[in-house]
């Protein structure tokens, strides 16, 4: 696990100056995280391996692409002036001197009233200027147009004999320039770039087998409570389904996070703290979710405390109070000998998503190397049937669903309402100094998909 991507020990919580009753804002929270996590160290990878990690440094075309001229369609490679006037009437007829496939080194030459049949991606042979398709011939049969080539199994004769064209071609028709797509020297993928698919087949393109990249950061994710039960179950009274972990596990992949999910940990301080030490062996991050309020049975905030006090130098969490609603109680700090990164959201289903979004997703877009962490936020006009109430003090963040630049809000503000997160897809900001907001009111939005 590299050092680099977790607690940096010389970074001080906040706390150690205002004391335990203070009460963060959102962005003094967010600062104090990303100024604690690191980008995870650059391996080298197989390029499958790589897909979904950060490009470290540029990379340049070491060969053009295409390296040769080569058709794009499936024809004869004739001279211009060999088929200048052909017509339906008065044909082109042509000596077919080979065939040229895809892949064949020693391409035959195409001399003056000469043509040579051509596959798509075979080189432009020497001589050769432009590449009639097959439909404008008659394929070497001496019947009429033709819709298409036989195989060369069936028809070995076709490399021979002569070809009626029936259309002229100008010149460097259906040939594909070497260099056309990019240039030697020229460069092909820029450092911070996301290896997709595409970027892993230009990769592939110009030769390379293995690349340089951040590799995507590993992150758990746990719950707590003893009142939840695995999807699937059986519940008893008093008992309610863990979707905490399902939906803060889902949120770290779709951030590009290899994310692992721990089924939820009884409310019982020892046993959360075995479990969050059996797990940091594959942890570039660590994220529970519940247990971080002020009530008797909040574990994590028991379990984790004071977990660094003696044995881990450096280390601890650091529970506070953020002016927001939803999420006010949260937790963040570094635990275990590499003092991994820990964050600690609150139970509630809408606080710990939202808490996620603002603080989870930007660490671990952080512990990969991206420029850019946060999710795109754009203004919108209010949709509403009333005023939008927030409590004083605390920016609040409301569920709403935003098309053809305005957002209505989606459900109300009470932060169990699952169904009603399922809707959304933007979250509604409302500032700490804003009491109340009318429709029709160009309010900031925050865009989760």
């Amino acid at each position: 696990m590299s050092s680099s991507a977790h607690r940096d020990t010389g970074h001080d919580l906040a706390t150690a100056g205002p004391g335990p009753d203070r009460l963060w804002s959102v962005q003094e929270h967010l600062d104090d995280v990303l100024a604690t996590v690191r980008p995870l160290d650059p391996i080298e990878l197989n390029l499958l391996d790589a897909q979904g990690c950060v490009l470290v440094d540029d990379v340049t075309v070491p060969l053009s692409l295409p390296p040769f001229d080569n058709s794009s369609m499936d024809g004869y490679a004739v001279r211009v002036t060999d088929v200048a006037g052909a017509s339906g009437e008065f044909p082109a007829v042509l000596e077919v001197v080979g065939d040229v496939a895809a892949g064949q080194a020693d391409p035959v030459a195409v001399g003056p009233g000469q043509a040579a049949r051509i596959m798509t991606g075979a080189p432009l042979p020497p001589g050769a200027e432009a590449v009639v398709p097959v439909e404008w011939t008659d394929g070497g049969l001496g019947a009429g147009p033709v819709a298409g080539m036989r195989a060369r199994s069936l028809a070995p004769e076709g490399d021979r004999g002569h070809v009626h064209v029936y259309r002229p071609a100008e010149e460097r028709a259906h040939v594909r320039a070497k260099g056309s797509d990019v240039r030697s020297g020229e460069r092909a993928l820029a450092a911070g770039t996301v290896l997709g698919p595409p970027q892993i087949g230009l990769l592939a393109a110009i030769g390379r087998g293995t690349v340089r990249v951040r590799p995507r950061p590993r992150v758990v994710v746990l719950s707590t409570g003893s009142e939840l039960v695995q999807p699937d179950e059986r519940l008893a009274s008093g008992q309610i389904y863990d979707s905490n972990s399902f939906a803060l596990t889902a949120a770290a992949r779709d951030a590009g996070a290899i994310a692992y999910r721990v089924g939820a940990v009884t409310d019982d301080a020892d046993t959360l703290r075995s479990t969050i030490e059996d797990q940091l062996v594959r942890a570039d991050l660590m994220v529970t979710t519940g247990g971080v309020s002020v009530g008797a049975y909040d574990v994590v905030k028991e379990a984790l405390a004071h977990v660094g006090d003696e044995d881990e130098p450096g280390g601890g969490v650091d529970f506070r109070k953020l002016a927001m609603q939803p999420g006010k109680p949260q937790g963040f700090g570094s635990i275990g000998p590499d003092h991994t990164p820990l964050l600690a959201l609150p139970g509630n289903p809408v606080s710990s998503y939202v808490s996620f979004e603002l603080f989870v997703r930007p660490a671990i877009r952080t512990l990969m190397g991206l420029p850019d962490v946060h999710r795109p936020t754009v203004t919108a006009s209010l949709a509403a049937n009333r005023a939008l109430t927030s409590p004083k003090g605390r920016r609040q963040f409301l569920r709403g669903s935003h098309a053809d630049g305005s957002v209505t809000p989606v459900g109300g503000s009470g932060s169990h309402l699952v169904a009603a997160l399922a809707q959304a897809n933007a979250l509604i900001v409302v500032p700490e100094d804003t009491e109340s907001v009318e429709p029709g009111t160009e309010v900031e939005v925050v865009l989760l998909g």
